[in-house]
Protein backbone atom coordinates (compact mmCIF):
# COMPACT_ATOMS: atom_id res chain seq x y z
CA UNK A 1 0.00 0.00 0.00
CA UNK A 2 1.64 3.53 -0.86
CA UNK A 3 0.71 6.37 1.60
CA UNK A 4 0.32 9.48 0.14
CA UNK A 5 0.34 12.82 2.05
CA UNK A 6 -2.66 14.89 1.46
CA UNK A 7 -1.82 18.73 0.64
CA UNK A 8 -4.37 19.92 2.33
CA UNK A 9 -3.85 18.29 5.57
CA UNK A 10 0.16 20.16 5.59
CA UNK A 11 1.46 20.72 8.73
CA UNK A 12 4.51 23.15 9.48
CA UNK A 13 7.58 20.61 9.75
CA UNK A 14 11.31 21.47 10.66
CA UNK A 15 12.91 19.99 7.19
CA UNK A 16 16.54 20.75 8.17
CA UNK A 17 18.62 22.79 10.73
CA UNK A 18 21.88 23.95 11.55
CA UNK A 19 24.21 26.90 12.87
CA UNK A 20 22.52 29.97 12.51
CA UNK A 21 19.16 28.62 10.83
CA UNK A 22 16.04 26.32 10.87
CA UNK A 23 14.44 25.27 7.48
CA UNK A 24 10.87 24.77 7.74
CA UNK A 25 8.61 23.16 5.07
CA UNK A 26 12.24 23.64 2.92
CA UNK A 27 11.75 27.44 3.60
CA UNK A 28 15.26 28.79 5.21
CA UNK A 29 15.03 31.20 8.54
CA UNK A 30 18.39 32.70 9.68
CA UNK A 31 16.43 34.22 12.97
CA UNK A 32 14.24 33.59 15.90
CA UNK A 33 11.16 31.88 14.80
CA UNK A 34 7.64 30.73 16.46
CA UNK A 35 6.36 27.50 14.71
CA UNK A 36 3.20 26.00 15.41
CA UNK A 37 1.72 23.00 13.36
CA UNK A 38 -0.46 25.40 11.78
CA UNK A 39 -0.43 29.05 10.55
CA UNK A 40 2.17 30.98 9.38
CA UNK A 41 5.75 30.70 10.59
CA UNK A 42 6.35 34.15 12.91
CA UNK A 43 9.49 35.77 13.60
CA UNK A 44 10.17 35.72 17.69
CA UNK A 45 11.64 39.26 17.99
CA UNK A 46 14.94 37.93 20.01
CA UNK A 47 18.15 37.40 19.01
CA UNK A 48 20.38 36.13 22.51
CA UNK A 49 19.46 33.81 25.09
CA UNK A 50 20.44 37.07 27.78
CA UNK A 51 17.85 39.61 26.20
CA UNK A 52 15.17 36.75 26.56
CA UNK A 53 12.21 38.63 28.82
CA UNK A 54 8.99 37.58 29.92
CA UNK A 55 7.18 39.26 26.72
CA UNK A 56 9.00 36.91 24.69
CA UNK A 57 6.80 33.65 26.09
CA UNK A 58 3.71 35.63 26.45
CA UNK A 59 3.76 36.02 23.25
CA UNK A 60 3.52 32.36 22.63
CA UNK A 61 0.15 32.17 24.91
CA UNK A 62 -1.88 33.43 21.91
CA UNK A 63 -1.29 30.30 19.89
CA UNK A 64 -3.04 28.31 22.80
CA UNK A 65 -0.50 25.34 23.23
CA UNK A 66 -0.85 22.42 25.47
CA UNK A 67 2.78 22.65 25.62
CA UNK A 68 5.83 24.75 24.84
CA UNK A 69 9.04 23.17 23.20
CA UNK A 70 12.18 26.32 24.04
CA UNK A 71 14.88 25.60 21.36
CA UNK A 72 17.93 27.31 23.31
CA UNK A 73 20.36 27.41 20.62
CA UNK A 74 23.27 24.85 19.98
CA UNK A 75 23.42 23.95 23.64
CA UNK A 76 20.92 23.30 26.18
CA UNK A 77 20.16 26.55 28.26
CA UNK A 78 16.94 26.59 30.93
CA UNK A 79 14.91 29.91 30.51
CA UNK A 80 14.44 31.44 34.12
CA UNK A 81 11.13 30.49 35.85
CA UNK A 82 10.05 33.64 36.04
CA UNK A 83 10.24 34.56 32.06
CA UNK A 84 7.67 31.36 31.69
CA UNK A 85 5.19 32.27 34.31
CA UNK A 86 2.25 33.31 31.98
CA UNK A 87 2.64 30.00 30.39
CA UNK A 88 3.10 27.57 33.69
CA UNK A 89 0.22 29.46 35.10
CA UNK A 90 -2.07 28.59 32.24
CA UNK A 91 -0.98 25.01 32.96
CA UNK A 92 1.16 25.06 29.45
CA UNK A 93 3.99 22.76 29.40
CA UNK A 94 7.28 24.50 28.80
CA UNK A 95 10.86 22.18 28.15
CA UNK A 96 13.47 23.32 26.97
CA UNK A 97 16.14 21.79 24.78
CA UNK A 98 18.73 22.47 22.32
CA UNK A 99 17.80 23.02 18.86
CA UNK A 100 18.54 19.70 17.10
CA UNK A 101 16.74 17.91 20.02
CA UNK A 102 13.44 20.88 20.00
CA UNK A 103 13.21 20.08 16.51
CA UNK A 104 13.57 16.82 16.58
CA UNK A 105 10.43 16.67 19.28
CA UNK A 106 8.27 19.37 18.01
CA UNK A 107 8.17 17.20 14.64
CA UNK A 108 6.85 13.78 16.60
CA UNK A 109 4.54 15.77 18.80
CA UNK A 110 3.11 17.88 15.73
CA UNK A 111 3.00 14.66 13.59
CA UNK A 112 0.95 13.43 16.79
CA UNK A 113 -1.97 16.28 16.58
CA UNK A 114 -0.52 17.53 19.92
CA UNK A 115 -1.16 21.77 20.21
CA UNK A 116 2.69 22.12 20.51
CA UNK A 117 4.69 25.13 19.69
CA UNK A 118 7.87 25.32 19.38
CA UNK A 119 9.80 28.13 19.85
CA UNK A 120 13.44 28.76 18.28
CA UNK A 121 16.38 31.25 19.43
CA UNK A 122 18.68 31.40 16.76
CA UNK A 123 21.28 33.87 17.99
CA UNK A 124 22.02 36.35 15.84
CA UNK A 125 24.29 38.32 17.41
CA UNK A 126 27.79 37.26 19.94
CA UNK A 127 25.98 36.72 23.24
CA UNK A 128 28.37 37.56 26.18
Amino acid sequence: MKLHQDPSQALNTVTGYGPGYVEVNKIRHEHSVIIAPEGEIQTWPVSRFDALESAHFEQLRALDPEVVIFGSGGRLRFAHPRLTTSLTSQRVGVDSMDTQAACRTYNILMSEGRRVVLALLIETEAAE
